[in-house]
């Protein structure tokens, strides 16, 4: 079973947040949709200074299987991405819930999101 972090929110398209209230909001895939995925060649994320909206792509993931959309958990402006992960993209396979984050958001709101919880139950992860 694929870990899912606990502190961590999660969206029905296995983005994850995590949000310390002290700054922009960080983003990236859940250990299940890595572990799904397989080995991830290539990340192509939102530009710094872009609008995403929660729910509607802003990115691809391609793996050695299959290329994904990544979907924005949240509405607000791009303040970060993750270099390294574009530099690397097996980071997110290896660390998706440390290293491997994707960016960053100043949030305006946000859509839908699960706990942990209910994020495994519905997924098959472990928390």
């Amino acid at each position: 079973m694929s870990k899912v972090a606990a502190e961590l929110k999660y969206s029905v398209e296995h983005e994850w947040i995590a949000q310390d209230g002290s700054g922009p909001t960080t983003i990236g895939v859940s250990a299940v949709a890595a572990d799904a995925l397989g080995d991830i060649v290539y990340v192509d994320l939102p530009e710094v200074g872009s609008t995403v909206t929660a729910g509607e792509t802003c990115g691809e993931i391609e793996s050695t299987k299959s290329v994904s959309d990544l979907f924005s958990p949240v509405t607000g402006t791009v303040t970060e991405v993750n270099t390294a992960a574009i530099d690397d993209p097996a980071v997110v396979n290896s660390d998706p819930y440390g290293a491997g984050w994707l960016f960053k958001v100043e949030v305006e709101s946000f859509g839908p999101l699960l706990s942990a919880e209910e994020y495994a139950a519905a997924n098959g992860g472990e928390l």
